[in-house]
C-alpha cells in the first residue's frame, strides 16, 4: 500500500476514472479537481473532491490553497498554452507532474514495428496529435532547463464499459442488432491495439511516485491487437448478433464524406499499430499480468449499455452517412 498524495485534474473520464479507483485501491491519498461530477462514471468513496476550472489558474489556486502533492496528473491538457500554464503553476507544488499525451503522436504510419518510446514523434495528418507533440516538447524543455519533474504518458486506444471503440458508438451496435450492415474502414485487416482502462490504470498508477519515471516518456497499451473486422465481430457477438454484414469502405472515401471521421482514421486508426511495452514493464512489472481480452471487454460494453437504455442513442446523421457509404461501396451481386 502507498501513502502517496496525488492530485488528479479531471478524473472522471473513460481512462482517468479507472486510474482514480486503482490509486485509491493502492492506498493513495487522492484528490480530484474538476468542474463537476460525471453522470456516467462514479468515483470511489474516500477521495477529496475540489471544484475548479482547470483552465483558470486563479480558480485552481483558490481550490488547492497551499497544498503540495507527490504527484499531479492533468487529464485535460491538449494544447501548449495549457501545459505552459501548468509548468508555472505546479513547479513548486509537486515532485512529479504527469502529462497525458497520445500514442497517435508517434510517426504515422510507422516505418517499423513494434513501436517503442524511441519511435519518432511525427503525425502530419491530425492536428490533435501535433498539439500533443508540441506539449511534449515544452515539457522536455522545462525538464532540461528548469528541472521540472515531468513524466509523459502516451495512451493508445483505451476504452471502458461506457466507450465503444468504433465510430458512432452505439449507432453501429444498433445497426447490427437490426440486421443492417456497418461500415468498416479499409479492408478490415489492419491490426489495432485496444486497452481496457482498468488494465491501463495498473500501469499508470505504478508510475506514480517513481523517481526513475522522471524525465521519461512511456506508452501504456495492451498487448492484444485484433483486426478491425474482429473488433466488430466481437461487438456483434456480445450484442447477440451471429454474423454481422461488414462493408469495407476506403478510408479516403470516408474522409471525403466526413472530414472529422476521416482525420481520426488517416491520422490514427487506419494504420496497423503494435507496441512494445518493455519500458513500462521494467518499472511496473505487474502491468499486463491479468489483461482483459476485447471479447470480454465487448461484453462489458454491451451489458452496460443494455442496463442504461438512455445511453443507447443513434446518431441520425451518421446513420444516414453510413447508408450512403454502404450503398456506394457494397459489393454487387453477380
Amino acid at each position: 500500500m502507498s501513502n502517496l498524495k496525488v492530485l488528479f485534474i479531471g478524473g472522471s473520464g473513460a481512462i482517468s476514472t479507472s486510474c482514480v479507483h486503482e490509486a485509491v485501491g493502492q492506498g493513495m491519498d487522492v484528490t480530484v479537481l474538476n468542474r463537476g461530477e460525471s453522470r456516467i462514471r462514479r468515483l470511489p468513496d474516500g477521495i477529496t473532491r475540489l471544484r475548479a476550472d482547470a483552465n483558470d489558474p486563479d480558480s485552481v489556486l483558490e481550490a488547492i490553497g497551499e497544498a503540495r502533492f507527490d504527484a499531479v496528473v492533468n487529464w485535460v491538457n491538449f494544447v501548449p498554452e495549457q501545459v505552459r500554464r501548468d509548468i508555472d503553476l505546479y513547479a513548486d507544488r509537486t515532485d512529479q507532474y504527469l502529462f497525458i499525451s497520445s500514442a497517435s503522436a508517434y510517426q504515422t504510419p510507422p516505418t517499423r514495428m513494434p513501436v517503442t518510446e524511441s519511435t519518432p514523434l511525427k503525425n502530419p495528418h491530425w492536428q490533435y496529435s501535433r498539439d500533443k507533440i508540441a506539449c511534449e516538447e515544452l515539457l522536455v524543455e522545462a525538464y532540461r532547463d528548469r528541472d521540472f519533474p515531468m513524466t509523459i504518458v502516451r495512451p493508445s486506444h483505451t476504452y471502458d464499459q461506457t466507450l465503444l471503440p468504433c465510430e458512432g458508438g452505439w449507432t453501429a451496435v444498433e445497426r447490427m442488432r437490426a440486421g443492417r450492415p456497418v461500415v468498416v474502414h479499409g479492408d478490415g485487416t489492419s491490426l489495432w491495439t485496444l486497452t481496457h482502462a482498468r488494465d491501463f490504470a495498473v500501469g499508470f498508477v505504478g508510475l506514480l511516485g517513481k523517481e526513475a519515471a522522471i524525465g521519461e516518456a512511456f506508452h501504456i497499451t495492451g498487448d492484444e491487437a485484433p483486426t478491425w473486422d474482429r473488433i466488430f465481430r466481437d461487438l456483434a457477438a456480445a450484442a447477440g448478433v451471429g454474423d454481422p454484414e461488414l462493408v469495407h469502405v476506403p478510408t479516403d472515401a470516408i474522409a471525403a464524406s466526413d472530414p472529422d471521421w476521416g482525420a481520426g482514421l488517416i491520422g490514427d486508426k487506419s494504420h496497423t499499430m503494435l507496441f512494445d511495452n518493455s519500458k513500462l514493464k521494467s518499472l511496473v512489472p505487474e502491468f499486463g499480468l491479468r489483461p482483459t481480452p476485447f471479447r470480454l471487454g465487448a461484453r462489458e460494453i454491451v451489458d452496460w449499455y443494455d442496463a442504461h437504455p438512455e445511453q443507447r442513442t443513434v446518431d441520425p446523421e451518421l446513420d444516414a452517412l453510413m447508408d450512403r457509404l454502404i450503398e456506394a461501396h457494397r459489393p454487387r451481386a453477380l
